[in-house]
C-alpha cells in the first residue's frame, strides 16, 4: 500500500519529507511541479552515476577504434615507402568517432539502468503533481507503518491523503 499526501505549498512539502525521511521510511518519492534542488538534498541524492557509464563508454570507444583501425593495416598490408604500418595521427579519427559513438550509447545505456526505464510496474501518482501541487508518496506501508507515515503527512499540513493499493 502506498500513502499519497498532497501539499500546496513547498514548505510544508519538503518538511513532511524530511520527517518522514527521518523517521525511518526509505521508500520515499517527491512529485513536484518544478524542479526543487532542496528535494533532492532530503532524499539524499547525490551526482547521478550516468557520468560513469559515459567515461566507461569513451574509453571503450577509444579503445575499440584504435584497435579497429590498427587491426585492419594490419590485416592489409599495404607498405608506402618504408613508413610503420600503424601511425597515429590518420588513426585518431577513427578513435575520435568511436569515442563519442560508445560514450552516447552508454549514457544512454546508463541513463536507462539508473531511473530502471522500463517502469516493470506502475508507480503512484496524481496529475495535480504536474500542474499545481506537491505530493509525498510513500511506498510499501502497511499497517502501523502506514498509520504513521499518513500522521506524519497529516501534521505537516496536508490537502489530502490518498490511500493506493499497488499492483504487484
Amino acid at each position: 500500500m502506498a500513502i499519497m499526501g498532497t501539499f500546496a505549498f513547498e514548505e510544508d512539502f519538503l518538511a513532511a519529507a524530511e520527517k518522514l525521511q527521518s523517521s525511518g521510511f526509505d521508500k520515499i518519492s517527491l512529485l513536484s511541479p518544478v524542479p526543487l534542488e532542496e528535494a533532492q538534498k532530503v532524499l539524499g541524492l547525490g551526482k547521478s552515476p550516468v557520468r560513469r557509464f559515459s567515461l566507461a563508454g569513451a574509453i571503450i570507444g577509444a579503445l575499440a577504434g584504435f584497435a579497429l583501425a590498427a587491426g585492419t593495416a594490419l590485416v592489409f598490408v599495404l607498405p608506402t615507402s618504408g613508413r610503420a604500418i600503424i601511425t597515429i595521427p590518420p588513426y585518431l579519427i577513427i578513435t575520435y568517432e568511436m569515442t563519442i559513438l560508445f560514450g552516447v550509447l552508454f549514457t544512454l545505456l546508463g541513463f536507462h539502468v539508473v531511473s530502471d526505464l522500463p517502469a516493470w510496474r506502475d508507480r503512484p501518482y496524481l496529475p495535480a503533481a504536474n500542474i499545481d501541487r506537491f505530493v509525498v508518496v510513500v511506498e510499501d506501508a502497511a499497517g502501523e507503518q502506514a498509520a504513521r507515515a499518513e500522521a506524519i503527512i497529516r501534521q505537516a499540513g496536508a490537502e489530502e491523503i490518498h490511500h493506493v493499493e499497488e499492483d504487484q
